[in-house]
């Protein structure tokens, strides 16, 4: 396994972005420090081609001039907040409304467009970069001086390893994953990709896609992943495609599912494309997972001079519950002075 670093582009300002690949002898990722983006993920087929799993942009500006944070870090909190504020300790905090009357992906200002500190990391069986920033108190509207760390390790058994870490001086919400877009033949639909979700429920949502706290029981609707299933089979049964979070087995009810153990990794879910027959394994220490279709992708002019169709990526967003800092009953996303968030995911690829 190793790491090569290269120059990759430059900034307006002059601020020089560099790309790493990470691989072993099956596989191989690659990764900036602008936006901590993943712009690669490459696995041997089954008829021993390299197919790239990735939808993206060839070159760096790509990535400058999107607003879709293709295989991007998204935070301080991912998914939505309810209207576009929440209250902390008897305060309230306004953020950017950038999603209609709510908040996506932490703002204007996304994480997806900042610059970041890159190194290559080894452990005994990993391989990798590590990337850290300081997200400044009042950054997004958010509380705390936030030290975060995202890290994405490579091991010979295929197992992409997201890593996310954070500490801060003032209470804060907190909830990071990558954005990214998978499609398992390289190209064209995902609807003929099967999936199968380890999950018994979705959350219950609004037409803005805010959960009013109750849970959905898929079985037998056209949420059920519980049996594998094409995904294109019911997908024009939820509108545009699908843009849910399921429950996964990290989730405790009446308890707190914070990440604050990243040994507490369950298995959510494995899709596979027929085509290529690559298949992909999620499994992470967080309670909830954004099944998205990349419904509104259509026409963007991506990797390759290839124009990409809606369905054409699904992504897993595994994450905390939306709207959380606005939920109760949710499991708390507040991390306090002193304590450390240890979000975990991982990508198996077979």
């Amino acid at each position: 396994m190793k790491v090569t670093k290269n120059k990759w582009g430059v900034l307006c300002d002059g601020t020089k972005v560099n790309l790493w690949t990470v691989s072993n002898d099956k596989m191989s990722f690659s990764v900036t420090d602008y936006g901590c983006t993943l712009t690669s993920i490459v696995v041997t087929n089954k008829n021993g081609k390299k197919t790239d799993c990735l939808l993206g942009f060839s070159t760096l500006e790509g990535y400058l001039n999107t607003k879709f944070c293709f295989g991007a870090i998204v935070g301080r909190f991912a998914n939505r907040i309810g209207k576009a504020s929440f209250t902390l300790n008897d305060v309230k905090y306004p953020l950017d409304k950038n999603d209609g009357p709510n908040t996506l992906h932490g703002g204007f200002d996304g994480y997806d467009k900042m610059m970041w500190t890159g190194k290559a990391v080894e452990t005994k069986k990993q391989v990798g970069v590590k990337f850290t920033r300081v997200s400044p108190d009042g950054e997004q509207g958010f509380p705390g001086n936030c030290k975060i760390e995202i890290a994405y390790l490579l091991d010979e058994d295929n197992n992409l390893t997201c890593k996310y870490t954070a500490e801060t001086d003032k209470a804060t919400p907190i909830n990071l994953t990558n954005h990214a877009y998978f499609n398992l033949s390289g190209k064209g639909t995902i609807e003929d990709h099967t999936a199968k979700f380890y999950s018994k429920y979705i959350l219950d949502v609004d037409s803005k896609l805010i959960p009013n706290g109750k849970f959905v029981d898929v079985k037998g609707t056209a949420f059920d992943f519980n049996k594998e299933k094409k995904i294109g089979k019911d997908i024009k049964d939820v509108g545009v495609g699908y843009d849910h979070c399921y429950v996964t087995q990290a989730y405790v009810k009446g308890g707190c599912a914070n990440p604050l153990d990243e040994n507490k990794v369950v298995k959510f879910g494995e899709v596979m494309s027929p085509e290529t027959g690559i298949k992909m394994t999620v499994s992470t220490n967080l309670e909830g997972c954004q099944f998205y279709t990349g419904n509104y992708i259509g026409g963007i002019l991506g990797k390759n001079g290839v124009t990409y169709a809606r369905h054409d990526a699904f992504c897993l967003e595994t994450q905390a519950f939306p709207d959380t800092p606005n939920k109760k009953d949710f499991p708390s996303c507040i991390l306090q002075p002193g304590q450390k968030y240890k979000a975990k995911t991982v990508y198996t690829f077979e």
